[in-house]
């Protein structure tokens, strides 16, 4: 993919820590392997000392003979040297003139009888192992003997080994780096995805999702890009459809005040009793104009958090009565029933009286404009510390798939009828916040055919300690 700049980074920084890694490991086995090397040949260049000092302290006079050869067949180079620094026997490659490698302090240590060990560098570059101890005579130190063992062989092995380390970590990288590669491209791709998806729904596409289907993050934030296209989609369609739907509930009562109010200024009328029925109809649709307003303008100052509240101790039961005896007749009309139960020791409520009353007609309009045969019943439950207030109909029911979504503003179910019914869409949005404002809580259970039951819970609280604050 074109500007892949975060498997670009993804890229670099693994390459990065792996290389890190790398040159760790090879410096650490680089150190290991002369670690190694470097105490075995001191060891075996001890030992070469230890026997050359065997044979210095015999008594045999073919002991210097043999020393000399010993020494050309181990390839290294001995000094024997008394206290002064002059040399009584010298064997080997190494030129005996040049004796910077006796130091006066090492030769304090031999002659005390001590063992000294030390790294030494000719003037023409090459390396020796340098390994000294004292040969004894009668008791005491007669003279400090000297072995140089060249490390060229050790450092060619050295050599050999980190030329293998090189290759093996060239090979390594180049390994690692197609590896890189893969594993950058592979997590790379879902954000790219990701990112081309965003556009497209910040661009309007809303019908676009992602087939990603791991079960990692990855694949949480795709499907959290998919809700979030979903959300946006449905309520870019209910958006369009509360503008269509609000525009029809406008129209229709613009339509009657101008046509009736037409009839009534221009006396088209025949009798009084006929102009009384068009003023009726005028006042009506003004009232219904007026509710509807009135509801845009409620739901919006909820949103923006503007409303006020005024809290009062309520009877809810009353409130519940008077509600009932108001929707009555809507109810008669259809020829539905309508009734109210109660059950526990009533108590007050802390709430809103004019809100509370908003709710509860709310419900029960919605409740009979949905309701085409049997009733609407409502239950009043008080407890110890709760209040339950009920509203259950025998009407069309909501489908499970959009219980969701009924609080939705600007949502309605079954857009093809909703018309019929009438209402815009906001009534439960409205009822919802209004619960939520007051403390209370909402929950609604339906099923097709059967009916639907609003359930609002509302906690007691002391009256006393209410009342005084």
């Amino acid at each position: 993919m074109r500007n892949n700049r975060i498997g670009l980074k993804l890229g670099l920084i693994i390459i990065t820590v792996f290389l890190i890694v790398l040159v760790f490991l090879g410096f650490t086995i680089d150190r290991m392997f002369t670690n190694y090397y470097y105490a075995r040949m001191q060891t075996d260049t001890e030992e070469l000392t230890s026997h050359f000092t065997v044979m210095a302290d015999s008594t045999d006079t073919t002991s210097e003979q043999t020393m000399k050869t010993f020494a050309e067949f181990s390839n290294v180079s001995i000094f024997n040297i008394r206290q002064d620094g002059a040399v009584i026997l010298h064997s080997g490659v190494h030129d005996s003139s040049d004796r910077t490698f006796i130091r006066a302090s090492d030769l304090h240590k031999i002659f005390s009888g001590k063992k000294v060990n030390l790294l030494y560098e000719d003037p023409a570059g090459h390396r020796y192992f340098v390994s000294g101890q004292p040969i004894h005579e009668g008791g005491s130190v007669a003279s400090a003997l000297y072995v140089m063992s060249s490390t060229e062989e050790m450092e060619k092995s050295l050599s050999g080994v980190r030329n293998l380390l090189t290759l093996s970590g060239m090979g390594a990288f180049l390994l690692a780096l197609g590896i890189t590669w893969i594993i950058a491209q592979f997590l790379s791709r879902p954000l790219l995805q990701m990112q081309q998806a965003t556009r497209k729904i910040a661009a309007g596409e809303l019908e676009t999702r992602l087939a990603l289907k791991s079960r990692d993050e990855m694949g949480a934030l795709a499907e959290a890009i998919n809700d979030l296209a979903v959300d946006l989609q449905r309520y870019r369609d209910t958006r369009q459809e509360f503008f269509a739907n609000i525009s029809h509930e406008l129209r229709t009562p613009i339509t009657y005040l101008e046509g009736y109010s037409r009839v009534v200024k221009e006396e088209l009328y025949e009798t009084e009793a006929e102009k009384n029925q068009y003023l009726d109809i005028i006042y009506e649709e003004s009232v219904r104009l007026q509710h509807l307003v009135d509801d845009l303008f409620d739901l919006a100052k909820m949103e923006e958090g503007k409303i006020t509240l005024v809290l009062e101790w309520i009877d809810l039961s009353e409130l519940a009565e008077h509600a009932v005896r108001k929707v009555e007749l809507k109810a008669r009309q259809k020829n539905l029933s309508l009734s109210m139960q109660q059950s526990g020791a009533t108590s007050c409520v802390w709430a809103d009286r004019k809100r509370m009353e908003q709710i509860v007609l709310n419900l029960l309009e919605n409740a009979i404009r949905y309701t085409e045969r049997g009733g609407i019943k409502v239950y009043l439950l008080y407890e110890a510390d709760s209040v339950t207030f009920i509203v259950e109909d025998t009407g069309m029911g909501i489908p499970a798939d959009e219980l969701p979504y009924i609080f939705e503003r600007f949502y309605r179910v079954e857009k093809s009828r909703s018309r019929q019914f009438g209402g815009t869409g906001l009534g439960l949005s409205i009822v919802r916040k209004l619960v939520e404002l007051q403390k209370g809580e909402i929950h609604v259970s339906s099923k097709i055919g059967e009916g639907t039951r609003f359930e609002i819970r509302f906690v007691l609280q002391s009256q006393f300690g209410e009342g005084n604050a």
